[in-house]
């Protein structure tokens, strides 16, 4: 087998490939052997056909399947030669001469992992988050809880702020009611954006018996397209409304919790608070180091890659936010931005990952399992799942091996701290 790498640009590699025609024609009359003695040919008794019959009735086929093999074969040999680490599969742009008798040649383009240059550490500044959970955090938190589990009771007056309205309503453009646009026995409760801000601010005041006609304007890029940009008018009535009535903070409300007293309640309500922030604090410094290391080096990223990740973030939006919807119909490209992202900082961790030849620590593992148990009712069968499956400890180990990587990174960095609010860090976006 003969191999030429030829110039190619960026990160693509392309492979000249020439297989001898022997290797071809050998392989090919050894499979039309083998199928002598098992394939049915009329007028035949199985496993007496003539060699010559065979041949003219399979040769082609099996050729083909030679051919496709041997390539394989070639161009992974061809990648081992020349050292290449491929990322992706490669692309046959052509093939001549595959004949009895004659040489395979094959022309293969493929992309390879980028050479990534880290660089000196100690010149990297990084600035990692760190919060706690405050009285006032667990406060509110309890508050969510006693919110979750109010009743509502029937008022007579002015719908307020906070207050809950029944209400029917009829939608129409130009007069004419539209699709979608008319609905019995909604329930909305005002001040938590469930309607459009235009909707919202017209059931504020609005009361049983005394029916109110407004203006909506649907934005230009609403999601039902023949509702954007235009102006709708509602006509809205309000069966009831009904004000917020929260339960006392007692050991009969702990209970529904798995509290015994109001006091066990607020330690485990404080308890899973600091467990979530020490988790997402974690991730969040993660992702603050790698991204910083990243966006302080340059380097190509494989085309193949920033597809097939921005392929695999489509199907995991859909699952998530739209499970009903057919994934191939939306456009990965809209992820392409994100998925380069994610591929970037990924090549920068594997490349600390080697330069520091780290591997993942056994009892680090154990203690991530153990950290991800504690939230469930029973820990020690969350454990077992997880030593049982291949898959969840390989993610695992990862998980851990990412840990070390940026460990190593913020050891030889230079460090500072900010100190946010619990809320802040939890929901950056909010």
């Amino acid at each position: 087998m003969q191999v030429e790498l030829q110039p190619a640009e960026g990160l693509t590699r392309r492979l000249a490939i020439e297989v001898p025609a022997n290797e071809i024609d050998e392989q090919v009359e050894k499979r039309l052997k083998d199928m002598r003695g098992r394939v049915r040919i009329d007028g035949f008794r199985p496993g007496k056909a003539p060699l010559s019959v065979i041949r003219m009735q399979y040769a082609g086929r099996v050729r083909d399947d030679v051919i496709g093999d041997v390539m394989g074969q070639s161009f992974q040999k061809a990648v081992e030669e020349n050292d290449l680490r491929v990322a992706g599969q490669p692309s046959i742009e052509s093939i001549e001469n595959n004949k009895a008798g004659e040489a395979l040649k094959f022309t293969a383009a493929v992309e390879v992992y980028p050479e990534i240059e880290l660089g000196d550490l100690s010149k990297l500044k990084i600035e990692t988050l760190t919060s706690e959970v405050s009285d006032e955090d667990v406060d509110e938190m309890i508050d969510t809880l006693r919110k979750q589990n109010a009743d509502w009771k029937k008022v007579r007056h002015k719908a307020r702020k906070g207050e809950k309205v029944t209400i029917n309503f009829v939608g129409k453009i130009d007069g004419e009611a539209f699709e979608g646009g008319s609905a019995e026995d909604v329930e909305v409760i005002l001040g938590e954006g469930q309607m459009l801000p235009d909707f919202e601010k017209g059931l504020k005041g609005i009361k049983p018996g005394e029916p109110v006609t407004i203006e909506v304007n649907f934005p230009e890029d609403y999601q039902a397209e023949h509702l954007a940009g235009k102006t709708a008018e509602f006509e809205i009535e309000a069966t009831k409304v009904e004000e917020q009535v929260l339960p006392e903070v007692d050991d009969e409300f702990a209970k529904k919790f798995g509290a015994d007293s109001a006091d066990k309640l607020r330690e485990d309500v404080r308890e899973n608070m600091e467990r979530e922030l020490k988790q997402t604090m974690r991730r969040r410094n993660k992702d603050r180091t790698i991204e910083a290391l990243t966006d302080s080096l340059e380097f190509d990223v494989p085309s193949t890659l920033i597809d097939d990740e921005a392929v695999s973030m489509r199907d995991q939006f859909v699952r998530n936010q739209m499970p009903q919807a057919d994934a191939s119909k939306l456009d990965p490209s809209l992820f392409k931005e994100q998925a380069e992202k994610r591929v970037r900082m990924g090549l920068v961790i594997m490349e600390v990952v080697k330069e520091a030849d780290l591997k993942p620590e056994d009892e680090r593992v154990d203690a991530f399992i153990n950290e991800i148990a504690q939230a469930y009712d029973e820990p020690e069968q969350v454990v077992a799942h997880y030593k049982g499956d291949h898959q969840m400890m390989s993610n695992a180990r990862t998980v851990v091996l990412e840990e070390q990587a940026v460990e190593h990174i913020l050891g030889k960095a230079k460090v500072s701290e900010k100190k946010v609010p619990f809320k802040e860090l939890m929901n950056p976006q909010g």
